[in-house]
Protein backbone atom coordinates (compact mmCIF):
# COMPACT_ATOMS: atom_id res chain seq x y z
CA UNK A 1 0.00 0.00 0.00
CA UNK A 2 2.90 2.39 0.75
CA UNK A 3 4.39 1.90 -2.71
CA UNK A 4 1.02 2.46 -4.32
CA UNK A 5 0.52 5.66 -2.31
CA UNK A 6 3.98 7.03 -3.16
CA UNK A 7 3.43 6.44 -6.87
CA UNK A 8 0.12 8.28 -6.75
CA UNK A 9 1.72 11.10 -4.73
CA UNK A 10 4.48 11.53 -7.33
CA UNK A 11 1.82 11.69 -10.04
CA UNK A 12 -0.01 14.36 -8.01
CA UNK A 13 3.09 16.56 -7.72
CA UNK A 14 3.86 16.27 -11.45
CA UNK A 15 0.25 17.09 -12.33
CA UNK A 16 0.30 20.18 -10.12
CA UNK A 17 3.54 21.42 -11.71
CA UNK A 18 2.16 21.00 -15.22
CA UNK A 19 -1.17 22.57 -14.27
CA UNK A 20 0.50 25.65 -12.77
CA UNK A 21 2.53 26.20 -15.95
CA UNK A 22 -0.53 25.80 -18.19
CA UNK A 23 -2.70 28.11 -16.07
CA UNK A 24 -0.04 30.84 -15.93
CA UNK A 25 0.64 30.62 -19.67
CA UNK A 26 -3.01 30.66 -20.74
CA UNK A 27 -3.95 33.61 -18.51
CA UNK A 28 -0.83 35.61 -19.41
CA UNK A 29 -1.45 35.35 -23.16
CA UNK A 30 -5.06 36.51 -22.78
CA UNK A 31 -5.58 39.97 -24.30
CA UNK A 32 -5.88 43.03 -22.08
CA UNK A 33 -3.59 44.95 -19.78
CA UNK A 34 -4.61 45.10 -16.08
CA UNK A 35 -2.93 48.50 -15.64
CA UNK A 36 -4.81 49.98 -18.61
CA UNK A 37 -8.05 48.53 -17.31
CA UNK A 38 -7.52 50.01 -13.85
CA UNK A 39 -6.47 53.51 -15.02
CA UNK A 40 -8.62 53.80 -18.14
CA UNK A 41 -7.79 54.18 -21.80
CA UNK A 42 -6.80 57.84 -21.44
CA UNK A 43 -4.10 57.24 -18.81
CA UNK A 44 -0.63 58.66 -19.50
CA UNK A 45 2.07 56.18 -20.49
CA UNK A 46 4.36 57.09 -17.57
CA UNK A 47 1.45 56.52 -15.15
CA UNK A 48 0.78 53.13 -16.73
CA UNK A 49 4.46 52.24 -16.48
CA UNK A 50 4.55 53.22 -12.79
CA UNK A 51 1.49 51.07 -12.04
CA UNK A 52 2.91 48.10 -13.98
CA UNK A 53 6.09 48.41 -11.95
CA UNK A 54 4.11 48.58 -8.70
CA UNK A 55 2.12 45.46 -9.65
CA UNK A 56 5.22 43.61 -10.84
CA UNK A 57 3.91 43.38 -14.40
CA UNK A 58 7.17 44.76 -15.84
CA UNK A 59 9.16 41.71 -14.71
CA UNK A 60 10.00 38.87 -17.12
CA UNK A 61 7.26 36.27 -17.33
CA UNK A 62 9.49 33.43 -16.11
CA UNK A 63 10.40 35.46 -13.03
CA UNK A 64 6.76 36.24 -12.32
CA UNK A 65 5.87 32.56 -12.71
CA UNK A 66 8.54 31.42 -10.26
CA UNK A 67 7.57 34.15 -7.80
CA UNK A 68 3.89 33.14 -8.06
CA UNK A 69 4.56 29.42 -7.59
CA UNK A 70 7.03 30.03 -4.77
CA UNK A 71 4.52 32.23 -2.99
CA UNK A 72 1.75 29.63 -3.30
CA UNK A 73 3.99 26.93 -1.85
CA UNK A 74 4.40 29.19 1.21
CA UNK A 75 0.67 30.03 1.35
CA UNK A 76 1.08 33.50 -0.20
CA UNK A 77 -1.21 33.91 -3.23
CA UNK A 78 -0.16 37.48 -3.92
CA UNK A 79 -2.10 40.74 -3.75
CA UNK A 80 -5.20 41.57 -5.77
CA UNK A 81 -4.59 44.21 -8.45
CA UNK A 82 -8.12 45.56 -8.10
CA UNK A 83 -8.74 45.52 -4.35
CA UNK A 84 -5.11 45.73 -3.11
CA UNK A 85 -5.79 43.05 -0.51
CA UNK A 86 -4.16 39.61 -0.06
CA UNK A 87 -5.69 37.04 -2.40
CA UNK A 88 -5.45 34.40 0.33
CA UNK A 89 -7.90 36.39 2.46
CA UNK A 90 -10.33 36.78 -0.45
CA UNK A 91 -10.16 33.04 -1.12
CA UNK A 92 -10.64 32.15 2.55
CA UNK A 93 -13.75 34.31 2.82
CA UNK A 94 -15.36 32.72 -0.23
CA UNK A 95 -14.19 29.19 0.43
CA UNK A 96 -16.51 29.10 3.45
CA UNK A 97 -19.38 29.40 0.97
CA UNK A 98 -18.22 27.24 -1.94
CA UNK A 99 -16.88 24.31 0.08
CA UNK A 100 -20.00 23.80 2.26
CA UNK A 101 -22.15 24.23 -0.86
CA UNK A 102 -20.18 21.52 -2.71
CA UNK A 103 -20.32 19.14 0.28
CA UNK A 104 -24.03 19.81 0.78
CA UNK A 105 -24.79 19.15 -2.89
CA UNK A 106 -22.62 16.01 -2.91
CA UNK A 107 -24.39 14.66 0.18
CA UNK A 108 -27.81 15.29 -1.39
CA UNK A 109 -26.68 13.71 -4.65
CA UNK A 110 -25.40 10.59 -2.87
CA UNK A 111 -28.50 10.25 -0.68
CA UNK A 112 -30.70 10.35 -3.77
CA UNK A 113 -28.55 8.32 -6.16
CA UNK A 114 -27.54 5.33 -4.05
CA UNK A 115 -31.06 4.16 -3.12
CA UNK A 116 -32.33 4.93 -6.64
CA UNK A 117 -29.51 3.00 -8.33
CA UNK A 118 -29.80 0.02 -5.98
CA UNK A 119 -33.59 -0.04 -6.37
CA UNK A 120 -33.34 0.05 -10.18
CA UNK A 121 -30.68 -2.67 -10.30
CA UNK A 122 -32.65 -4.98 -8.01
CA UNK A 123 -35.69 -4.64 -10.30
CA UNK A 124 -34.01 -4.86 -13.69
CA UNK A 125 -36.50 -4.71 -16.53
CA UNK A 126 -39.47 -4.12 -14.23
CA UNK A 127 -41.62 -0.96 -14.01
CA UNK A 128 -39.61 0.32 -11.03
CA UNK A 129 -36.39 0.14 -13.04
CA UNK A 130 -37.96 1.87 -16.05
CA UNK A 131 -39.40 4.62 -13.84
CA UNK A 132 -36.08 5.36 -12.13
CA UNK A 133 -34.15 5.40 -15.41
CA UNK A 134 -36.77 7.69 -16.98
CA UNK A 135 -36.48 10.07 -14.04
CA UNK A 136 -32.68 10.10 -14.26
CA UNK A 137 -32.87 10.87 -17.97
CA UNK A 138 -35.00 13.89 -17.20
CA UNK A 139 -32.59 14.93 -14.43
CA UNK A 140 -29.64 14.80 -16.83
CA UNK A 141 -31.49 16.71 -19.55
CA UNK A 142 -32.60 19.64 -17.36
CA UNK A 143 -30.00 22.45 -17.23
CA UNK A 144 -29.14 23.19 -13.62
CA UNK A 145 -29.44 26.97 -14.07
CA UNK A 146 -33.02 26.57 -15.39
CA UNK A 147 -33.82 24.23 -12.53
CA UNK A 148 -32.30 26.80 -10.13
CA UNK A 149 -34.60 29.51 -11.47
CA UNK A 150 -37.62 27.19 -11.11
CA UNK A 151 -36.64 26.53 -7.50
CA UNK A 152 -36.46 30.27 -6.85
CA UNK A 153 -39.84 30.81 -8.50
CA UNK A 154 -41.57 28.03 -6.54
CA UNK A 155 -39.90 27.98 -3.13
CA UNK A 156 -38.71 31.58 -2.78
CA UNK A 157 -41.25 33.73 -4.63
CA UNK A 158 -44.47 31.68 -4.41
CA UNK A 159 -44.11 29.66 -1.21
CA UNK A 160 -41.61 32.01 0.50
CA UNK A 161 -39.89 29.11 2.28
CA UNK A 162 -36.39 30.25 1.29
CA UNK A 163 -34.72 33.47 0.27
CA UNK A 164 -34.30 34.12 -3.45
CA UNK A 165 -30.57 34.72 -3.12
CA UNK A 166 -27.67 35.85 -0.98
CA UNK A 167 -25.91 34.16 1.90
CA UNK A 168 -26.93 34.71 5.51
CA UNK A 169 -23.41 34.12 6.82
CA UNK A 170 -22.15 31.66 9.40
CA UNK A 171 -22.29 34.33 12.09
CA UNK A 172 -26.10 34.16 11.83
CA UNK A 173 -26.05 30.52 12.90
CA UNK A 174 -25.51 27.15 11.27
CA UNK A 175 -29.13 26.55 10.27
CA UNK A 176 -29.58 30.03 8.81
CA UNK A 177 -26.47 29.57 6.67
CA UNK A 178 -27.47 26.07 5.55
CA UNK A 179 -30.96 27.33 4.67
CA UNK A 180 -29.32 29.90 2.38
CA UNK A 181 -27.41 27.09 0.65
CA UNK A 182 -30.31 24.65 0.35
CA UNK A 183 -31.80 25.77 -2.96
CA UNK A 184 -28.38 26.16 -4.65
CA UNK A 185 -27.35 22.72 -3.33
CA UNK A 186 -30.53 21.09 -4.67
CA UNK A 187 -30.03 22.78 -8.05
CA UNK A 188 -26.48 21.42 -8.22
CA UNK A 189 -27.32 17.98 -6.81
CA UNK A 190 -30.19 16.88 -9.06
CA UNK A 191 -28.25 16.43 -12.34
CA UNK A 192 -25.34 14.83 -10.47
CA UNK A 193 -27.71 12.44 -8.65
CA UNK A 194 -29.19 11.38 -11.98
CA UNK A 195 -25.73 10.59 -13.40
CA UNK A 196 -24.61 8.78 -10.25
CA UNK A 197 -27.78 6.68 -10.07
CA UNK A 198 -27.29 5.46 -13.63
CA UNK A 199 -23.66 4.59 -12.96
CA UNK A 200 -24.62 2.76 -9.75
CA UNK A 201 -27.28 0.74 -11.55
CA UNK A 202 -24.98 -0.15 -14.45
CA UNK A 203 -22.14 -1.17 -12.13
CA UNK A 204 -24.44 -3.31 -9.99
CA UNK A 205 -25.89 -5.04 -13.03
CA UNK A 206 -22.38 -6.00 -14.14
CA UNK A 207 -21.69 -7.43 -10.70
CA UNK A 208 -24.93 -9.45 -10.64
CA UNK A 209 -23.62 -11.69 -13.43
CA UNK A 210 -20.41 -12.61 -11.57
CA UNK A 211 -19.80 -16.11 -10.20
CA UNK A 212 -19.57 -14.99 -6.57
CA UNK A 213 -23.07 -13.50 -6.80
CA UNK A 214 -24.48 -16.76 -8.13
CA UNK A 215 -22.73 -18.58 -5.30
CA UNK A 216 -24.28 -16.23 -2.75
CA UNK A 217 -27.71 -16.83 -4.23
CA UNK A 218 -27.13 -20.60 -4.20
CA UNK A 219 -26.35 -20.41 -0.47
CA UNK A 220 -29.83 -19.08 0.14
CA UNK A 221 -29.44 -15.28 0.06
CA UNK A 222 -32.19 -13.35 -1.64
CA UNK A 223 -31.34 -11.18 -4.65
CA UNK A 224 -31.53 -7.95 -2.63
CA UNK A 225 -29.52 -9.40 0.29
CA UNK A 226 -26.78 -10.66 -2.03
CA UNK A 227 -26.74 -7.27 -3.69
CA UNK A 228 -26.30 -5.43 -0.38
CA UNK A 229 -23.76 -7.82 1.19
CA UNK A 230 -21.59 -8.73 -1.77
CA UNK A 231 -22.53 -6.60 -4.76
CA UNK A 232 -22.16 -3.07 -3.44
CA UNK A 233 -18.49 -3.18 -2.50
CA UNK A 234 -17.49 -4.77 -5.80
CA UNK A 235 -19.51 -2.19 -7.73
CA UNK A 236 -18.02 0.82 -5.96
CA UNK A 237 -14.96 1.53 -8.14
CA UNK A 238 -16.88 3.21 -11.02
CA UNK A 239 -19.08 4.93 -8.45
CA UNK A 240 -16.05 6.31 -6.57
CA UNK A 241 -14.72 7.69 -9.84
CA UNK A 242 -17.95 9.57 -10.48
CA UNK A 243 -18.10 10.81 -6.87
CA UNK A 244 -14.59 12.24 -7.14
CA UNK A 245 -15.37 13.95 -10.43
CA UNK A 246 -18.66 15.28 -9.08
CA UNK A 247 -17.08 16.85 -6.01
CA UNK A 248 -14.51 18.53 -8.22
CA UNK A 249 -17.25 19.80 -10.52
CA UNK A 250 -19.41 21.01 -7.64
CA UNK A 251 -16.51 22.92 -6.10
CA UNK A 252 -15.16 24.40 -9.34
CA UNK A 253 -18.20 24.43 -11.59
CA UNK A 254 -20.80 26.27 -9.54
CA UNK A 255 -20.16 29.65 -11.20
CA UNK A 256 -23.59 29.84 -12.86
CA UNK A 257 -25.45 28.70 -9.75
CA UNK A 258 -23.55 31.19 -7.60
CA UNK A 259 -24.53 33.91 -10.06
CA UNK A 260 -28.21 32.87 -10.01
CA UNK A 261 -28.33 32.92 -6.20
CA UNK A 262 -25.84 35.80 -5.69
CA UNK A 263 -23.61 33.66 -3.51
CA UNK A 264 -20.20 35.15 -2.61
CA UNK A 265 -18.28 31.98 -3.50
CA UNK A 266 -15.16 31.12 -5.47
CA UNK A 267 -17.02 30.83 -8.76
CA UNK A 268 -18.39 34.34 -8.50
CA UNK A 269 -14.96 35.60 -7.44
CA UNK A 270 -13.41 34.18 -10.62
CA UNK A 271 -16.17 35.73 -12.74
CA UNK A 272 -15.68 39.15 -11.17
CA UNK A 273 -11.88 38.93 -11.40
CA UNK A 274 -11.98 38.02 -15.09
CA UNK A 275 -14.22 41.02 -15.73
CA UNK A 276 -11.77 43.28 -13.84
CA UNK A 277 -8.65 41.73 -15.42
CA UNK A 278 -7.40 40.90 -11.92
CA UNK A 279 -5.01 38.24 -13.24
CA UNK A 280 -3.37 37.26 -9.97
CA UNK A 281 -6.77 36.41 -8.45
CA UNK A 282 -7.82 34.42 -11.51
CA UNK A 283 -4.54 32.49 -11.56
CA UNK A 284 -4.54 31.76 -7.84
CA UNK A 285 -8.19 30.73 -7.54
CA UNK A 286 -7.96 28.56 -10.66
CA UNK A 287 -4.82 26.90 -9.32
CA UNK A 288 -6.53 26.28 -5.99
CA UNK A 289 -9.48 24.62 -7.74
CA UNK A 290 -7.15 22.51 -9.86
CA UNK A 291 -5.31 21.52 -6.70
CA UNK A 292 -8.63 20.45 -5.16
CA UNK A 293 -9.48 18.38 -8.25
CA UNK A 294 -6.10 16.64 -8.28
CA UNK A 295 -6.14 15.96 -4.53
CA UNK A 296 -9.67 14.52 -4.75
CA UNK A 297 -8.56 12.23 -7.58
CA UNK A 298 -5.58 11.19 -5.45
CA UNK A 299 -7.91 10.32 -2.57
CA UNK A 300 -10.16 8.41 -4.97
CA UNK A 301 -7.15 6.38 -6.12
CA UNK A 302 -6.42 5.50 -2.49
CA UNK A 303 -10.08 4.58 -2.03
CA UNK A 304 -9.77 2.23 -5.03
CA UNK A 305 -7.00 0.36 -3.26
CA UNK A 306 -9.01 0.20 -0.05
CA UNK A 307 -12.06 -1.18 -1.85
CA UNK A 308 -10.21 -3.52 -4.22
CA UNK A 309 -6.99 -5.06 -2.74
CA UNK A 310 -6.09 -6.40 -6.20
CA UNK A 311 -4.99 -2.90 -7.16
CA UNK A 312 -2.42 -2.86 -4.37
CA UNK A 313 -1.09 -6.22 -5.48
CA UNK A 314 -0.41 -4.94 -9.01
CA UNK A 315 1.96 -2.18 -7.85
Amino acid sequence: MLRYTLKRLASLIISLAIASLVIFTVIEVAPGDPASFMLGINAAEDTLAALRSELGLDQPKWQRYLSWVGGMVQGDFGTSYQYRTPVSGMIADRLWVSLPLALYALALSTLIAFPAGIYAASRRGKPGDVSVMGATQVGIAIPNFWFAMMLVLIFAINLRWFSAGGFAGWDKGFWAAMKSLTLPAVALALPQAAILARVMRSSLLDVLDEDFMRTARAKGLSRSAALRRHGLRNAMIPVLTILGLQFSFLLAGGIIIEQVFYLPGLGRLIFQSISARDLIVVESVTMLLVFAVIVVNFLVDLAYAAVDPRLRART
